[in-house]
């Protein structure tokens, strides 16, 4: 994390958006959002870490660990930087940090982002934006499509 502050300090006449999420099982619904937060500035991951998944998702998951999903990640051209965190909610990522714009996708919306979180953007003067989403994908979708396949 303080690595990744470091380097957006040097870039201050760069628009720094930062986005969050799993990102376990990365689909195209995923690859849709990133890309569109893109289109606002030079984006940064704040990837959840194994034990936050856990909280968040239970003892099952994730499929995928951190490392793996913060190399995949990286690998996408519209992505310019991932950091790790593992809580619950990333207010003091947010505060160190300090990106220009917050963006999720549009299944939140001001009301259901995480308050602490939001009162952390407000006071720092990001803005915050929502890119559609893509109906139909979501990792629990692909989880339970293979636990439905029938092995002979």
């Amino acid at each position: 994390m303080e690595d990744a502050a470091k380097i957006r300090s040097q870039r201050q006449n760069r628009s720094i958006v930062l986005t969050n999420g799993c990102f376990d099982l990365l689909h195209v619904g995923h690859i849709f959002s990133l890309r569109q937060a893109a289109e606002f500035g030079e984006l940064w991951i704040a990837l959840n870490g194994d034990g936050s998944i856990r909280q968040l998702k239970g003892p099952s998951r994730p499929i995928i660990g951190e490392k793996e999903r913060a190399y995949a990640l990286a690998a996408l051209e519209c992505v310019a930087g991932i950091f790790i965190f593992n809580g619950q909610h990333l207010s003091r990522e947010l505060e160190i940090f300090h990106p220009d714009i917050y963006v999720k996708s549009s299944d939140y919306n001001l009301e259901t982002l995480n308050l602490e979180e939001r009162s952390v953007l407000e006071k720092i003067g990001a803005e915050i934006k929502f890119v559609p989403l893509l109906r139909g994908f979501s990792t629990s979708m692909i989880v339970n499509k293979i636990q439905k396949l029938t092995f002979l």
